[in-house]
């Protein structure tokens, strides 16, 4: 029976998307590589467990959970979380960012300086601009002044930002419009932290490095694994979790968190036979291992 492989997620590095496995190894993905693997027969999906641990009582999870932890797992994996807010003593500076992932589509959002942009390539987004730097507390009252005042949202559901990557604006000016106008309201507001230090508007874009330019419409996206189940495509373009594989004559979305937690194997075949959820349209409208 060939080696089965249990994958941690997927990782941005320097050099683009890379899937980890449990164990530490790593598998560069590339446009045009194939992706193919499937689920063990009469496997059980596993919690992950928290923080480095294995979970204590190996508890099944659900197939179309993104975390795939039990309810005890997620509990002490966010018990020492920035993003649960029980950080509030963390010494490291922090920037506040504003990311854009569509039309009508921005968010503001923080991360530990010390990372860079990797926050902003695992979530997705096409292009952004710091805001702000200064200590955790300070960048989370203007996180929050921000959303107050300018009425900007701190997340956007992953299915709105899979419905339009295909149909962006042609070009990086184009792109970045919306970010620009919400930069320059924003450092416009009063009540700004005396400890935030305001930076200027310096977009990125991240079209290029996710290889959406030319990506063909994703009909939609795995909602689950299934014991048995295979999943097969040519890699045409990575955004955030997702990657996007080409199946015959469309192109489907993989949320690779929906791998964890499962034993895979490596497969010959090129079906597709997970389920999939199919895209409905999205109304958008200006803001105010194994291969």
């Amino acid at each position: 029976m060939a080696q089965a492989w249990r994958c941690s997620g997927l990782r941005w590095s320097a050099d683009g998307p890379e899937l980890v496995w449990d164990g530490g190894r790593r598998s560069a993905l590339t446009w045009g590589k194939r992706v193919a693997f499937e689920v063990a027969d009469g496997g059980v999906r596993q919690c992950v467990g928290a923080r480095g641990h294995p979970c204590p009582v190996r508890a099944g999870v659900s197939g179309r959970s993104t975390g795939a932890r039990c309810e005890e797992c997620a509990r002490l994996d966010r018990a020492h979380s920035v993003a649960a807010d029980t950080m509030a003593d963390d010494p490291r500076p922090y920037h506040v960012y504003l990311a854009w992932f569509g039309p009508g589509m921005v968010k503001v959002g923080i991360t530990a300086e010390e990372r860079g942009s990797a926050r902003l390539l695992e979530q997705g987004a096409v292009c952004f601009s710091w805001l702000g730097l200064g200590p955790l507390m300070a960048a989370r009252r203007t996180e929050e002044l921000l959303r107050a005042a300018l009425r900007v949202p701190d997340r956007i559901p992953y299915g709105d930002k899979r419905a339009v990557r295909s149909g962006l604006p042609a070009t990086a000016v184009e792109r970045a419009a919306e970010l620009g106008e919400l930069h320059a309201r924003a450092v416009a507001l009063g009540g700004w932290p005396e400890s935030l230090a305001r930076e200027p508007y310096r977009p990125v874009d991240h079209t290029e490095v996710f290889g959406l330019p030319g990506l063909a419409p994703a009909v939609g996206v795995v909602s689950e694994l299934v014991a048995g189940g295979v999943v097969s495509g040519r890699l045409v373009a990575a955004a955030g979790p997702d990657l996007h594989l080409e199946n015959g004559d469309r192109v489907v979305v993989l949320d690779t968190r929906v791998m964890t937690g499962w034993q895979l194997l490596p497969v010959a075949s090129g079906e597709l036979t997970v389920p999939v959820r199919e895209f409905k349209r999205v109304e958008v409208s200006v803001q105010d291992g194994l291969f």
